[in-house]
């Protein structure tokens, strides 16, 4: 199969999942270690939006990259790399200190731009994943919200690394309560959910989700140099 009859078994796997609800499912096709080539043709063939987790790698495809695309900036995000991000993407997935949105707004500012984002929460507590605790989550989100050029749009998470599937449930459940009850607490609505890969996506968009980050299951496995 091709890359967009992958991405088109996704849509209508999730179509599917959420015939009742009004929100639409934005597929965020993750082309992390696929080469600009890869990604022009998914482009071709209809793909709009991309994913990538390094700034540096994203600054060597996307300027190669022709028609009309979107890319999402989905791994961790140092402040030091805040100025090539705001440039080269439209949603910062991974803000996850108050450092590094403090510094996504300055850059942001500078070239008159108010740039999307949404803040990486950590609800599994694993130790090895990127992300602000559910706790401190309020705090974080209460700073953003006095960044002039910074637009919350919601929240991300990913899931622990585990087969058990109601474990996995348990995290997207969560992290779906905790933007509620931000939203609740802050008096602001945020409206997405990020959260879901390919071999839990399903799972994610049942919880709630409204991005899924999407790699494998639409441009096969991944080969790492």
């Amino acid at each position: 199969m091709t890359v967009i009859d992958n991405y088109r078994l996704i849509e209508k796997k999730i179509r599917q999942i959420t015939s009742a609800r009004e929100n639409q499912i934005t597929i965020i096709s993750v082309s992390k270690t696929f080469s600009a080539a890869v990604i022009q043709e998914a482009i071709d063939s209809g793909i709009r939006i991309f994913g990538e987790n390094k700034v540096q790698e994203a600054q060597k495809k996307i300027p190669a990259l022709t028609g009309t695309f979107s890319f999402h900036m989905i791994g961790h995000l140092q402040s030091n790399k805040a100025r090539d991000a705001v440039a080269l993407f439209d949603v910062i997935h991974s803000i996850d200190k108050a450092e590094t949105a403090s510094k996504v707004d300055e850059e942001a500012k500078k070239i008159d731009k108010v740039q999307s984002i949404l803040v990486q929460v950590n609800v599994s507590g694993e130790e090895t994943k990127s992300g602000v605790g559910p706790d401190d989550s309020y705090a974080l989100v209460e700073h953003i919200l006095k960044l002039e050029n910074i637009s919350l749009l919601g929240l991300m998470t990913m899931a622990p690394y585990t087969e058990n599937r109601g474990i996995i449930r348990e995290t997207f459940r969560k992290t779906r309560e905790l933007r509620d009850s931000i939203s609740s607490r802050m008096g602001i609505r945020l409206t997405e959910l990020s959260m879901g890969m390919s071999s839990d996506y399903d799972i994610a968009v049942q919880e709630g989700a409204t991005m899924v980050r999407i790699g494998s299951a639409i441009f096969g496995e991944r080969t790492y140099s």
